[in-house]
């Protein structure tokens, strides 16, 4: 096992895992960096695979050479028809799906002729949270410990715990009140015996946390919250001492006006990720509330935040704001994605805002942040002050209609994952290619309604495509090719030791790339958009498969999910401008294909 491996071992969450396949010695450096827990080899236990969310499998029977005479092998209805957003869970011979609402989970039998269901569970879930839902009914994922349990976390603000042997229902807890504005999303992360959930809502202006419950009987142990006093942001001391606008006190209510940091936004519905070495869980905070900057002038930290805690009692470790008092609405939630270069502990980050960032994840210092996409609203972002330096042109205000702002509220990347490959030390990021008008309207603050403050007009960026997936070098940072598209790549990416990267398009098609060159080696049109993130896992049989869930959605595919028409350029939260037309290239689905080299049951079997 690697040296990762071997430090959570040590650990109470080792109990009972073992090594079922061990890594040959090229495949145990291909994985190099990874946080797997011991996952067995072909194994997917994570919404990541691993905890750095590298999402790089070691598996390589799948190559350059022969990804071509991929087939669709079997296929399985998810029985709901909104966005479908994260992946499958892969534990021994058994398959676990999830569901948009009301976050339907299935176990499926891989060892069985067509993967017959071993149990459904479908949670009770009150049809009131729909509305409060705001950019469509997805969720992200489930997660997974080894005593067995099964987890998720339900729109109406629940976390589930589920038996993963019979999907009977272990335990609940409110985390979040739809009533209140806040509903759920995001997929959990299960560190040592602690899950730890997020919350949506950053557009009714709640106040962003995350909270870790005890595995075994869903007991509170922690919360932190994105804004407010220190004391309750659980944070010691300055925030990054790398930077003069992070030192002080109590900045999560200074740098608000009023109380306003009360319905502060920074909330917490992206990706999670984890080092067991250093022991700091990391994760990013979204807008803050209201989208009219108008009403909360300051920083508004923090809001729009890298955040690393103690998962042991969430004592925050350091914190990076990228965009100081956000006009733009770029969420900062996008995923912390842990590697290595140089001997350096890094994280990279593709914000919202059109930055890649790479940090030491140590102690939070910026070392690099390049546009990855034709940025105009800030200049640059100055290194020695880790201040993005803004450009007067296109800031935002109640005032007037700012035109032309790059990137678009959607951001140059949204919610689907990039993946990283220690074979060619490349992130593989599936981009948007959008940009907006924007005007702040002044709006008050009632519990459980809308509270965005902000008329936005999406349209495609220069050139008139709406999507990139480029390959980056994130030392350099900067692309090293890029693959355009016309709709966005809103589905997320993989990487494995076959030297191939996965993704997924608006309009269904499953892509397959040479991970050195860019070049396209496979496509298939899956019944519906791609907005769920490909991954991969042996079979019983001992053969690699591809699996993906298509489902059109999200806040890109909102029109077609809810059947909003593309009359008004500024419905779904300005994305009917940009993406009116999706439904010409797509239809709603709930799918799960899976695909493989051959047949897993030929007839006769």
């Amino acid at each position: 096992m690697n040296r990762f491996a071997q430090k959570v071992v040590s650990g109470g969450l080792a109990a009972g895992l073992s090594v079922a396949v061990a890594l040959s010695a090229d495949a145990q450096a291909a994985r190099s960096g990874a946080w797997t827990l011991n996952t067995p080899v072909g194994e997917w236990h994570m919404t990541g695979l691993d905890y750095g969310l590298q999402r790089f499998s070691p598996l390589k029977q799948i190559t350059t050479s022969n990804v071509g005479e991929l087939r669709p092998v079997w296929s399985f209805s998810t029985g709901t028809l909104r966005g479908h957003e994260g992946n499958p869970l892969v534990v021994g011979n058994v398959m676990y799906v999830h569901t948009s609402f009301p976050n339907i989970v299935y176990a499926l039998d891989l060892s069985k002729p067509g993967a017959p269901l071993i149990w459904k569970h479908v949670p009770n879930q009150s049809p009131d949270a729909i509305p409060i839902a705001c950019c469509d009914l997805v969720n992200r994922g489930t997660a997974y410990h080894p005593s067995g349990k099964i987890f998720i976390q339900l729109l109406q603000g629940e976390l589930l715990a589920l038996d993963a042997k019979t999907g009977k229902e272990l335990w609940k807890v409110k985390n979040a009140d739809y009533k209140q504005g806040s509903t759920m999303t995001n997929a959990p992360i299960v560190i040592k015996d602690l899950v730890i959930a997020g919350i949506s809502g950053g557009e009714f202006g709640v106040r962003g946390r995350v909270t870790a419950y005890n595995v075994n009987d869903g007991k509170e142990v922690w919360r932190g919250y994105s804004t407010g006093p220190d004391s309750e942001v659980l944070l010691k001391g300055d925030a990054n001492a790398n930077y003069p606008s992070h030192k002080g006190k109590d900045l999560g209510v200074s740098t608000w006006q009023g109380d306003e940091w009360k319905r502060g936004g920074g909330t917490t519905w992206g990706w999670y990720s984890y080092d067991p070495e250093l022991n700091l869980f990391y994760y990013s905070t979204g807008n803050p509330g209201s989208w009219n900057p108008d009403q909360r002038p300051g920083d508004n930290k923090w809001s729009m935040t890298i955040f690393a805690r103690n998962p042991d009692n969430g004592e925050v470790k350091w914190a990076y704001q990228m965009t100081p008092h956000d006009e733009w609405d770029y969420d900062g939630v996008n995923e912390n994605v842990l590697f290595e270069s140089g001997g350096k502990k890094l994280l990279a980050h593709f914000d919202r805002n059109g930055f890649g960032y790479t940090l030491d994840r140590t102690n939070g210092k910026v070392l690099v942040a390049q546009p990855y996409g034709p940025v105009n609203w800030a200049k640059r972002v100055d290194l020695t002050t880790g201040v993005p330096e803004k450009d007067p042109k296109y800031g935002t205000t109640a005032k007037k209609n700012t035109e032309g702002i790059c990137p678009a509220a959607i951001g140059f990347k949204d919610q689907q994952p990039s993946a990283y490959s220690p074979i060619t030390g490349l992130f593989y990021v599936p981009a948007n290619h959008i940009c907006m008008d924007y005007e702040g309207v002044e709006v008050k603050y009632t519990a459980g309604q809308p509270y965005v403050g902000a008329i936005v007009r999406m349209f495609p960026g220069p050139g008139g495509h709406r999507g990139n997936f480029i390959a980056w070098d994130p030392m350099k940072g900067k692309a090293v090719w890029s693959n355009k598209e016309n709709l966005a790549a809103y589905g997320g990416a993989l990487t494995t030791a076959g030297g191939v990267v996965f993704y997924g398009t608006m309009e269904g098609w499953l892509k397959a790339l040479d991970q050195k060159t860019g070049k396209s080696l496979w496509q298939f049109k899956t019944p519906s958009g791609i907005i769920g993130n490909p991954m991969t896992y042996n079979g019983p049989d001992g053969q690699q498969y591809v699996a993906v869930l298509s489902g059109i959605g999200g806040w890109a595919g909102i029109g077609v999910a809810a059947g909003i028409g593309a009359e008004d350029p500024t419905a779904g939260l300005g994305a009917l401008g940009a993406f009116g037309d999706a439904g010409n290239f797509s239809n709603q689905g709930g799918v799960l294909t899976v695909f493989g080299l051959k047949n897993p049951w030929p007839a006769g079997k």
